[in-house]
């Protein structure tokens, strides 16, 4: 009976898998666009110029598509997480934040 229900569970997997990637998919293109119209900046020239303000490693990159900036996540060497806004565009610093 286990056998069959780790069977049917394993058939699952490869129906269910598109609808979880699809978002994110999606977010990609966005961005893939954007960069190829000439919208944003790409995000390796965005990471050197914040690595420049905002010292730390980065743990998490967002594009919020409609506002055109760049959500960052940097962790500090005291171990302090920090969002970090930067204009898409042009890679202006908007904002820092300790995150809570």
């Amino acid at each position: 009976m286990l056998k069959k229900l780790f069977f049917l569970l394993f058939l699952c997997i490869p129906i269910g898998m598109p609808l979880l990637v699809s978002g994110k998919d999606k977010d990609h293109d966005v961005a893939y666009e954007a960069l190829q119209r000439g919208q944003i900046l790409p995000l390796s020239k965005i990471l050197a110029q914040t690595a420049t303000q905002v010292s730390g490693e980065v743990i998490k990159v967002e594009l919020d598509s409609k506002r055109l900036e760049y959500k960052l996540k940097v962790l500090s060497a005291n171990g302090l997480v920090r969002k970090v806004r930067v204009d898409a565009r042009n890679g202006t610093l908007l904002s820092i934040k300790d995150d809570d």
